[in-house]
């Protein structure tokens, strides 16, 4: 079954063009309404076929700051072959500042392979999926922590032993020029964007900018330089950058802290800092119960803090840090 949406502008042609991808969407104050997704296209001759990403979670801020200075300043002539741009992935949530889309409750970044007559989400992710992906070579995917997490600069990707772009994309690792990087094991059989490039044979990498429901001064400079590095790297953009300024830390491993109870939690480390198992990481407090004291919660092994929640009222099961472990040389 075909994707319902259409784009105003054609991405077989050369040239800048801006436009929009018309996804149907009939409701009580518009009938035969659409949601207007914002869409750029910047193709120049032969070269390698790019997809960027922003707004695939509305509140994650950096990476539609990123994408939108990208398509104002990038001139074509220094395109070679094909760049997309979508800033605001998943529309409805990114107009909303939500993390998951007012119209379905939809989370973009768990919806693929989509459905193609489905809720707006899904229709966003199947377009993805089954219209964009296909034919293109890269998808570089800007995430930030959104309005639950604060981040340590991260880049995620998949270096698995079978890929068929392992050499690249360890050339990537180096460019972005991100303070760390985790190495994910996530499979085709997702709902993530990357697990879609994979079905799809497209070489992926995600990233975590800060967050915190908000843009962190300098970050989308730094982060959008990273970008044009890769992007020269790969062929895509002639002018090149100078080299990454940091040597990344590299993380095999991943791990959370959630929170045990509902009440006030109290941070007792910050994004960065190396921790140790068996180290005090928050407290829970129950004002509600007068006398009531605190729930400590410890570290369960050796790692760093690469992103910690925002918003002292948490909910059992909220995750509270998210940690790099099994530190790896470059």
């Amino acid at each position: 079954m075909s994707s319902l949406i259409t784009p105003t502008i054609d991405l077989d042609r050369d040239g800048m063009q801006t436009g929009y991808l018309r996804l149907p969407h009939s409701v009580h104050r518009s009938a035969y309404g659409f949601i207007p997704i914002p869409i750029a296209s910047l193709k120049n001759g032969d070269g390698p076929r790019v997809l960027l990403m922003g707004g695939t979670h509305g509140d994650e801020y950096e990476g539609q700051v990123i994408l939108s200075s990208l398509i104002r300043t990038l001139p074509l002539d220094q395109v070679t072959g094909q760049i997309i741009i979508l800033p605001m992935a998943n529309f409805p949530a990114a107009e909303a500042g939500l993390r998951t889309s007012p119209f379905d409750d939809g989370n973009l970044n768990r919806a693929f392979p989509g459905v193609a007559r489905g809720t707006p989400t899904e229709q966003i992710a199947y377009y993805i999926e089954h219209v964009l992906l296909p034919g293109t070579d890269y998808l570089f995917d800007l995430h930030s922590g959104g309005s639950s997490l604060i981040y340590e600069p991260t880049l995620l990707i998949s270096l698995k032993e079978d890929d068929p772009h392992r050499a690249i994309k360890r050339d990537i690792m180096g460019k972005f020029g991100l303070p760390n990087i985790l190495l994910t094991d996530r499979d085709e059989y997702g709902g993530y964007s990357s697990a879609a490039a994979l079905r799809q044979g497209v070489c992926s990498a995600t990233t975590e900018l800060a967050g915190g429901g908000s843009v962190t001064k300098g970050l989308p400079e730094a982060a959008g330089e990273g970008l044009l590095r890769v992007l020269h790297h790969i062929g895509a953009v002639k002018a090149a950058i100078p080299p990454a300024p940091v040597t990344p830390r590299i993380f095999a491993e991943e791990n959370h802290l959630f929170a045990s109870e509902p009440g006030l939690w109290e941070p007792l480390a910050d994004p960065g800092e190396d921790i140790k198992a068996g180290q005090p990481a928050a407290l829970i407090h129950r004002p509600e119960t007068p006398g009531c004291p605190p729930v400590e919660l410890l570290f369960e092994a050796d790692g760093m803090i690469l992103a910690k929640r925002q918003g002292a009222r948490v909910l059992r099961g909220d995750c509270l840090y998210h940690i790099g472990q099994q530190e790896i040389s470059g």
